[in-house]
């Protein structure tokens, strides 16, 4: 096939030896199936912020760093730089999370490096050598997508005690190898301390899982993972070996409205009856 330009210059640096094919294009990326030394391997080719289906950016890079105060400044003005450095981040974040998520037990492709903006890293692959399948693909019985959402559930709370969450994570975005599932496409992951989104687009992770897994298990619908899990890690007592039911109880204690309101009303007549007394001494009445 005819090279893409962005891989171009890993094949003038000897970084890979050819390219094979094209694997998949979704919203943020081109996957290519490259040849690495005699190996086969992923070339992930990110698309620029105009053609990318992510338009609430913002909220997955609230709490991301930058180094350097140029480039901190950059970020906060816009600008051409400022762009820029948005884009480097957003291609970072996702090497960055895999080596993070690997360290810490959890089931992600390999990654080789990010080099000129493309990210290389392991080729899933299923019982048979060839591109592992998406979760969406598979069909699941009962007992398997038990197994699996107890799984996934772990894989969540290894990646929160790790401190990021995935952000984006549905069955579009796990593969099945031929051990099970792996988690895949993590340019969006956040800090899970540092963003004001994060407990939203955990449920939202959590939510997906269960809703996926429960067309095969309909009692998962019944769960509340998310909420159980956030509870803990607010608490600081979130550990990988923490033992979830599932369960949790909802404060269902109905807000007082109408005392909330009449509370508002009298702080406001009081702050006004003070600034009549103010005006009344200023002028000496």
């Amino acid at each position: 096939m005819k090279t893409p330009k962005e891989l171009q210059p890993l094949l003038d640096d000897g970084i890979i030896d050819g390219v094979l094919r094209r694997l998949k294009s979704g919203k943020e990326a081109t996957v290519y199936l490259v040849d690495c030394g005699g190996r086969v391997r992923c070339a992930k080719v990110y698309k620029d912020s105009q053609q990318r289906g992510f338009h609430k950016l913002a909220e997955y890079q609230e709490g991301r760093t930058v180094r350097g105060s140029r480039d901190t400044r950059a970020l906060g003005k816009g600008g051409k730089h400022g762009r820029s450095v948005q884009e480097a981040q957003w291609k970072n974040a996702e090497v960055e999370a895999l080596y993070r998520l690997s360290r810490a037990g959890v089931r992600v492709p390999e990654p080789y490096g990010v080099f000129d903006g493309v990210l290389l890293m392991e080729l899933v692959c299923d019982a048979a050598g060839d591109p592992a399948p998406r979760l969406n693909d598979v069909a699941l019985e009962p007992d398997q997508a038990l197994a699996w959402h107890a799984f996934m559930i772990r894989q969540v709370v290894l990646m929160l005690c790790a401190g990021l969450i995935h952000g984006d994570l549905s069955e579009f975005n796990v593969l099945v190898d031929a051990h099970g599932p792996v988690i895949i496409d993590l340019p969006q992951a956040i800090d899970a301390a540092a963003n004001n989104n994060a407990f939203r687009l955990f449920q939202r992770d959590v939510d997906n899982l269960r809703d996926t897994f429960g067309r095969a298990a309909p009692q998962l619908l019944l769960t509340h993972y998310a909420h159980e899990i956030w509870q803990h890690f607010q608490a600081g007592t979130l550990t990988p070996d923490t033992r979830l039911t599932g369960e949790y109880v909802f404060d269902e204690t109905a807000p007082d409205v109408a005392g909330v309101l009449r509370h508002i009303e009298e702080e406001r007549l009081e702050a006004l009856a003070k600034l009549e007394r103010i005006a009344n001494a200023e002028a000496g009445i």
